[in-house]
């Protein structure tokens, strides 16, 4: 079975290109949610008695892991953009 598949238009590009946007915002606010949660879970352990400075840094580290993911995210949004509207 052969299957013609015509080359895209600059219009479905550009369309392609939003939805490679749009997925990439979806992943960076679950990304911000993990680490809201993950923050809320420290705080609730900081309350029952861990160290302040301990939890201090943990969230440190938490954001940390999520600028990281999100640069991460960033990276793969922009070169799946230029290989979109490359011809």
């Amino acid at each position: 079975v052969i299957i013609s598949v015509p080359p895209l238009t600059e219009e479905r590009r550009k369309d392609l290109t939003k939805q490679v946007k749009n997925q990439a915002e979806h992943a960076k606010v679950s990304i911000r949610n993990i680490r809201k949660d993950t923050n809320e879970s420290l705080k609730k352990l900081q309350k029952e008695g861990a160290a302040e400075d301990l939890v201090k840094k943990a969230e440190y580290q938490v954001q940390k892991l999520t600028d990281s993911y999100v640069a991460q995210v960033d990276s793969i949004c922009a070169k799946k953009e230029t290989e979109i509207m490359t011809v």
